[in-house]
């Protein structure tokens, strides 16, 4: 009879510690659950503040540095160019509400509608071309219009960025006042790539290299 009772105490012991030891475990485990949690929700929420909305082109955008095979250069004047220009945003914007221009005169000139305070306003932005030394062209801001305000360039620039669609080869950076055509982004339908060469706007000579690109055996 005591040998039951002592041999009942030890199960009874060994039940209750094992109850014990799963109730700590489960303790445990909602407790790491809860730190997960609010580290979690610590660094969702920190990276949401901190983080940049805008990207930087100049430091996440890989320029690409296309090899290949000069097949020709294509002389082009302004008028050639801007009807290729017209004709090729004609077809990307045709499915856009919200619509502007590119041409090329003594300078090169974007213009479009934007809204500002819920008001439409007509905006004309001119820039300098400039060829780089890897084939492409930057567009650098020197002035604009845009009715009797008087904001600056790198504002007008952001309401542009926001309020339009671009192509994904083209980077518009109101920061540096600049537009970037990353002719090193765009291919032709045939793999054939284009390089700028010169942009003269005053004396009219606009030339680009056709190239073949590189086999890769």
């Amino acid at each position: 009879m005591t040998e039951n009772k002592s041999t009942q105490t030890r199960e009874e012991k060994q039940a209750s510690k094992k109850f014990d030891l799963k109730k700590m475990n489960g303790w445990k485990i909602a407790f790491l659950c809860l730190i997960a949690f609010v580290l979690g929700t610590g660094v969702f929420f920190g990276t949401r503040i901190f983080s940049i909305r805008e990207p930087d082109y100049s430091k996440t955008t890989k320029v690409l540095d296309k090899k290949g095979q000069e097949v020709t250069t294509i002389s082009m004047n302004k008028s050639q160019l801007n009807a290729l220009i017209d004709y090729y945003l004609t077809d990307f914007q045709k499915d856009s509400s919200v619509k502007y221009q590119f041409a090329l005169e003594n300078e090169a000139m974007l213009s479009g509608e934007t809204k500002i305070l819920n008001f439409p306003v007509h905006f004309y932005l001119y820039f300098d071309p400039f060829v780089m030394e890897n084939g492409n062209i930057q567009l650098r801001a020197k002035s604009m219009s845009i009715g009797t305000l008087g904001l600056p360039i790198e504002e007008v620039m952001k309401l542009v960025k926001r309020g339009y669609d671009f192509p994904e080869w083209i980077e518009v950076k109101p920061k540096d006042k600049s537009i970037t055509l990353r002719l090193d982004q765009f291919q032709l339908p045939t793999g054939l790539f284009v390089k700028a060469k010169k942009i003269n706007l005053i004396d009219d000579e606009i030339q680009v290299g056709l190239y073949l690109p590189e086999r890769k055996d």
